[in-house]
Order: C-alpha cells, then sequence, then structure tokens
C-alpha cells in the first residue's frame, strides 16, 4: 500500500534543496506524493517562483498563500497566522500520513504548527543547526520539538538533536541535501551561463546574497551599505546580486541592490532568483561568495572557493576552512576581500572536503522511508542521562 507523504516548500533556495527528493518521490510507485507550495512562491514580489516548481512538471496538490504584504514585525506575525491557518485546512483535506519539512523560516513553522495539532508526523530536515542571528534559530529548534523522525547535515547536528530529548534512533545523520545536486545536476557552461543572466563575466566575479540579521533591529540598511562602500573597492570585477528573502526588513536591502545596481550598471547585475540550476552553475565561476547565506557555508565549500561570511545571522554553524567570518564594517570586510584573494588562502582550500556529507541525502531518507514503518504521533523525551 502506497504511503501519502506531503513535502512542503516555501521558498526558491529551499525548493532547490528539495528538488531531488521531490522527483524521488515523485518517481517511486511506493509514495503517494502531495506537493504543498507557499511563502514566497506564490509572492510576484519574490518572482512568482510557482513557475519553476510548475515548469518542472511536479504537480501542486496544494497553494497555501502566506499572505505576506510587507516585511514588519508585525506583518510577519500575520502572515504565520494567516499560513497555520492555510496549512490546517489543506491538511484537514489532505490528510497525509507524514509531513516532510525543510529549515527554519516561519512559513515552516505554520506548517508543522498546523500538522502537529492535526496529528500528523513531520519529518524534519536540516535540524540541529543554530543561526544565532536570526528567529529562524527559535522557529528550527520549536520545528525540531515537532517532529518525529530527523535528517540531519553533519554527525554534530545529529547529537545536538538528540540533546534536544528527541530518540536517537529517530535521528539520522544523512548528510546536506543541497550537496546532492552539486554531485549529480548537469551545469552551465560559461556562455551559457553568461547569455541565461545577459551579462558578461569580468576579469573577477563575486557573487553577492545578504539576509537582514533578524534578532538585530534596524542594522540591515547600515551593514549593506558597509558592504556595498567595501565592494566598490574592487577593480575589474562583476557582482552579481540575488535579492533576500521574504525575512523582517528584507524590502530595505532589496532596494539598495536596486540603487545599487541603477548607478553601476557597468559591472552590477541583479536578480530576484537565479534558480537552482543557474546559482550552482555560476558558483564555477565565481572568485568568492558573500553576504550571510546558509549556502555560502554548505554547498559554496564543494566548489573549492572562499565564502566571506558577514556578520551573525549564521553565528553557530559549522564553518569550513574555506569561510572567513568578519564584522559588518567597510574595513573589515575589505580585509577578508583580500584574504579571499590571496594566493596563500586559495592553497589552503583546494583540496577542502565537505563537512556535510557525499551527496547521498535523497537515498539515504528515500531509504528509511520506503523501510521503516510511519512514526507514532507520540513520543517521549529522550533523557541524556
Amino acid at each position: 500500500m502506497k504511503k501519502t507523504i506531503a513535502i512542503v516548500t516555501g521558498t526558491r533556495a529551499e525548493y532547490g534543496l528539495l528538488k531531488p527528493l521531490i522527483k524521488a518521490l515523485h518517481d517511486d510507485d511506493k509514495f503517494n506524493m502531495q506537493l504543498l507550495v507557499t511563502g514566497m512562491h506564490l509572492s510576484e514580489k519574490y518572482g512568482n517562483t510557482i513557475n519553476e516548481i510548475e515548469a518542472d512538471d511536479f504537480p501542486i496538490t496544494a497553494k497555501i498563500n502566506s499572505c505576506l504584504k510587507e516585511d514588519s514585525a508585525i506583518s510577519v506575525s500575520n502572515s504565520v497566522a494567516e499560513t497555520t491557518r492555510g496549512f490546517a485546512k489543506a491538511l484537514e483535506e489532505l490528510n497525509p500520513e507524514l509531513m516532510i519539512v525543510l529549515g527554519d523560516r516561519s512559513e515552516i513553522f505554520a506548517a508543522a504548527t498546523a500538522a502537529t495539532i492535526k496529528g500528523i508526523p513531520i519529518a524534519h530536515i536540516h535540524g540541529g543547526e543554530t543561526t544565532e542571528g536570526a528567529y529562524d534559530e527559535a522557529f528550527r529548534h520549536a520545528i525540531t520539538k515537532m517532529s518525529h523522525w530527523h535528517f540531519t547535515s553533519t554527525e554534530v547536528y545529529r547529537k545536538r538533536v538528540i540533546q534536544l530529548g528527541e530518540q536517537p534512533e529517530h535521528v539520522f545523520n544523512v548528510g546536506a541535501i543541497g550537496v546532492d545536486s552539486i554531485i549529480n545536476l548537469p551545469l552551465m557552461e560559461r556562455e551559457e551561463f553568461e547569455a541565461s543572466i545577459d551579462f558578461k563575466l569580468n576579469k573577477r566575479n563575486v557573487l553577492i546574497t545578504f539576509h537582514p540579521v533578524t534578532l538585530e533591529n534596524n542594522t540591515s540598511e547600515a551593514q549593506f551599505n558597509e558592504l556595498l562602500s567595501a565592494l566598490d573597492q574592487l577593480q575589474d570585477t562583476t557582482l552579481i546580486f540575488t535579492k533576500p528573502n521574504s525575512d523582517k526588513d528584507g524590502t530595505i536591502i532589496s532596494n539598495q541592490i536596486d540603487n545599487y545596481v541603477a548607478t553601476h550598471s557597468e559591472k552590477a547585475v541583479e536578480f530576484t532568483s537565479l534558480g537552482q540550476k543557474r546559482y550552482l552553475s555560476a558558483l564555477q565561476y565565481m572568485d568568492m561568495v558573500v553576504g550571510n547565506s546558509s549556502s555560502g557555508i554548505i554547498e559554496v565549500p564543494l566548489f573549492k572557493i572562499p565564502t566571506i561570511n558577514i556578520g551573525d545571522r549564521q553565528k553557530g554553524r559549522l564553518m569550513p576552512k574555506s569561510v572567513i567570518n568578519c564584522l559588518p564594517s567597510k574595513s573589515e570586510i575589505s580585509t577578508a576581500l583580500n584574504q579571499a584573494l590571496s594566493p596563500e588562502f586559495l592553497e589552503t582550500i583546494s583540496n577542502l572536503k565537505s563537512d556535510y556529507g557525499n551527496g547521498t541525502a535523497t537515498k539515504q531518507i528515500m531509504d528509511i522511508l520506503a523501510s521503516k514503518p510511519l512514526p507514532n504521533i507520540k513520543k517521549s523525551f529522550f533523557d541524556l542521562n
């Protein structure tokens, strides 16, 4: 008998990570997959990235509107309420046997809340991680406590989920699912990539993704101005900006990107969403990635290029040697840029191995879904002592 499994996606980046698993569930006749689409996917402001899902020919079972009209604190809170209400209605109708979620965003927290109240077991991907500068930290650990199976990206994170009271036999270190696509997805040649962004790469090329540090108040504009001032010092360099997610104060950064690209069109280009294939293809031709995205820590190191991680948003994550941490000031960022371009630093990361698995996360998750009986909604707290 087929297992009915719902899988939730709310952002462009998370969909790229989940895509191999969505395809595996869709293609396997042991499962009836329900694809639940929400969040930024349904927003014109964030690129209507539901179009990417439809272009991949995955059937969408339900669309749950997050109704995020602004990026103020009250708007995000109202969005969580509306998204919870939407998922409650969808899950009442669909009644899956298990729901899979990834990460730590507010719409995923809303989905997990509705599933918990409905009595639907949850499998959580990327639990146990820490991001001390963002309220995602609290959402992630809350989702862990609402979940019944846990697919972590490292052994350190597996132990942390157990430390949160989860039964060890229900916590699986499968590696980061994003590594699967890097190993298996055919990427674009340089000319094809340049054509896809309608922009020529230069002697040097930098990809920038900077999100608000949501546990800080009103720091986005000043921090991003410091970053732009440091980037301005780079010569013969193409700057590719990808816009921030729908976090509190994200619009401030989006507007700054618009203004900068408008006045530096000879060297800078911006995208609401590159999509998974273009994003990973871009990394082949970048000299570094700059900002504060988790991708710079988990996926980018596989391309053996430096990541400059600015500020506290990702503080607490396991950092590969290719990651240079710095404060959000022009002088600190400039120093980090110089270090990232130095032959000595590049030599130290030339043989870097991934801290986040070997690209078999999808297979391991599918094996567990196929072979194990679905978890009981009731669970006991595991005490370390």
